[in-house]
């Protein structure tokens, strides 16, 4: 499982030669272990001769270290330094492998940004479970209890002690204990969730509890509530994490396009947006970028300062920054990425989207 230390330690790794990355599909509901190193193999021959002992190593942990759980594994190797990770996820990726001269983390940009730091509530008139999912896994999870909430049942003899229909008052006594439990659960979330730096949530129940719930968070937290469902308490975890996945999954696209039209609306008014490769690449350079959001599979060449690191799509004289002279690189938006990730910023791989292609295949959502 990655983890916080893990990310950093990523994008802060200067290799001393180009290292290969390596994102590989290994989900056995949908193929075996032998078609999956076939797989692996295939997408390492292009690197055979420049990267031998990476692939060597690559090999085998495949072979002899990898035990064959999640759905896809990750792997970084610069045999030259001693380095090597492996990471395994219990989400799926797309099988694909690089070698340039950083970690490559777009595609693992895209787990995060779809399945990274989610955080899930039950809840009912009494109570809440809270569940922290991280990449398809369970994290933690804890629960309140308020007061129990005895409703009885409304007559026309309701208003006289002890006749059948209940006693009057009694109503209205549950509805302030619901209140209580809800205040007290909403206020048990928040602290929660923020403990555990959660980015999207996710909240289950009867449709006026959830609703109402929803309305008793901090406004922080509302505008993070991405998805609502009907569920049990009672549901396991595996249950609340398949449901919270596939509500996800049909809300991401409208999410998505939420995204890239605030991101072209204020570029357009000159506000708190920036479209087009080479204004974003400035952005991202002044630690402007707060949601980054790029076309999936997007890749343009560019040109790196070699004094102080601004990336630019242009080839100029001198950097405007420090004066200092531009090398050519492969891939100017994983830069982008890098920096936006090692800033705290988000990132956004949209797989479909005609509005970012025609805005240049990348946008940002600036801080200022």
């Amino acid at each position: 499982m990655l983890n916080e230390r893990d990310l950093q330690e990523l994008l802060a790794y200067r290799p001393p030669e180009p290292m290969l990355s390596v994102y590989l599909n290994v989900d056995r509901t949908a193929g075996s272990a032998d078609a999956y190193r076939l797989q692996l193999r295939q997408l390492l021959k292009e690197f055979t001769g420049d990267a031998d002992r990476d692939i060597e190593r690559l090999q085998r942990f495949i072979e002899h270290e990898y035990d064959w759980s999640g759905r896809s594994l990750a792997i970084f190797s610069c045999q030259a330094a001693g380095f090597f990770r492996a990471f395994a996820f219990s989400v799926p990726v797309r099988s694909r492998a690089r070698r340039v001269d950083r970690p490559y983390l777009k595609p693992l940009a895209d787990l995060l940004a779809a399945y990274g730091d989610h955080g899930v509530v039950l809840i009912d008139k009494q109570g809440a479970r809270l569940f922290h999912f991280h990449l398809g896994e369970l994290q933690e999870q804890e629960g309140t209890m308020g007061e129990a909430v005895r409703h009885t049942k409304r007559g026309g003899a309701s208003t006289f002690p002890g006749r059948r229909g209940g006693v009057a008052g009694q109503t209205g006594h549950a509805e302030e204990l619901t209140e209580r439990n809800l205040k007290q659960a909403a206020k048990f979330a928040a602290a929660f969730f923020d403990e555990k730096h959660v980015r999207r949530i996710a909240v289950g129940g009867t449709d006026d509890v959830v609703t109402h719930f929803a309305e008793l968070l901090p406004k922080r937290w509302q505008s993070l509530v991405f998805a609502t469902f009907p569920m049990e308490m009672t549901a396991s975890h595996d249950q609340v994490l398949a449901k919270a996945l596939t509500v996800g999954e049909q809300t991401l696209h409208a999410r998505e396009a939420e995204l890239i039209q605030t991101a072209i609306t204020a570029a357009a008014k000159g506000q708190e947006g920036v479209v087009r490769l080479d204004e974003t690449l400035h952005a991202v350079h002044d630690g402007r970028v707060q949601t980054l959001l790029v076309s999936e599979g997007f890749r343009a060449p560019g040109y790196r300062c070699r004094g102080c690191a601004h990336v630019t799509a242009q080839r100029l004289p001198h950097c405007p920054f420090c004066a200092g002279e531009f090398e050519e690189i492969a891939d100017a938006v994983e830069l982008a990425v890098r920096r936006v990730m090692a800033d705290g910023g988000e990132v956004e791989v949209i797989h479909s989207s005609p509005e970012l292609e025609q805005a240049g295949r990348i946008a940002g959502i600036l801080r200022y």
